[in-house]
Formats: C-alpha cells, sequence, structure tokens
C-alpha cells in the first residue's frame, strides 16, 4: 500500500506554527498550574500549609476563586497601562502586510484630498 504524498508549502508550515502556537498556550495554563500546586505543597509543612492541606474542600475553591480575582485585577491594570495596545501596534509596524494596508490608505487620503481641491 503506497504512502500519500505530503505536500509540505509555505502556507501548510505556517499553518502548523500556528496550531503549535495555540496548543502551547494551553500547555502554558497546566504548567502554570502545576507550578501553583508545587508552591502549594512547599507550604505543606507550615501551619498555614496544613490549614490549606487539612481542608482541601474549601481550600481549593477559594483559591481558585483568588486566582481568578487576580488574574483580572492583573488583566485590567494590564489594559489601563496600555500594554496591550502597544504590543498590537509593534505588531503590526513589523508586519508587512499591515505595513501595506497602511500606505495604500496613506496613498488613498492623499488622492482624496487631491480630488477635494
Amino acid at each position: 500500500m503506497p504512502l500519500k504524498k505530503v505536500q509540505v508549502n509555505r502556507r501548510s508550515l505556517i499553518r502548523w506554527k500556528v496550531y503549535v502556537d495555540r496548543a502551547r498556550m494551553y500547555i502554558g495554563y497546566v504548567q502554570f498550574l502545576m507550578i501553583g500546586f508545587v508552591f502549594l505543597r512547599s507550604f505543606e509543612d507550615h501551619p498555614y500549609g496544613r490549614l490549606i492541606f487539612d481542608y482541601l474542600f474549601i481550600s481549593v475553591p477559594v483559591l481558585f476563586i483568588l486566582f481568578i480575582l487576580f488574574s483580572l485585577i492583573l488583566g485590567y491594570i494590564d489594559s489601563k497601562l496600555g500594554f496591550r495596545e502597544e504590543e498590537l501596534r509593534n505588531y503590526s509596524a513589523s508586519n508587512p502586510i499591515l505595513r501595506e494596508i497602511q500606505e495604500d490608505i496613506k496613498l488613498l487620503r492623499k488622492e482624496l484630498k487631491a480630488l477635494k481641491k
């Protein structure tokens, strides 16, 4: 039975890279949870750590809610400081397609001004 030949072109490689990048994001969430678990385990011998592990059914939901609240506050601060907008601005400046679109818009504006005169 002959194997089907797979064509690898630039678009396929880019699509595969996007898939890997998306998967990496989700793996990052799992890694973050594992780091949190290891961090909590380091407090296992501490009195507060014993409190967490003795009452796991209460502490896990509380810690999860605190994590969500902290994440929302951090995301809010990030938005208010404008980090995301600046990242997007830098990304668009280095993206050749977006640069071309910006140049076309500038050219259209010039032509529109000339037509108005």
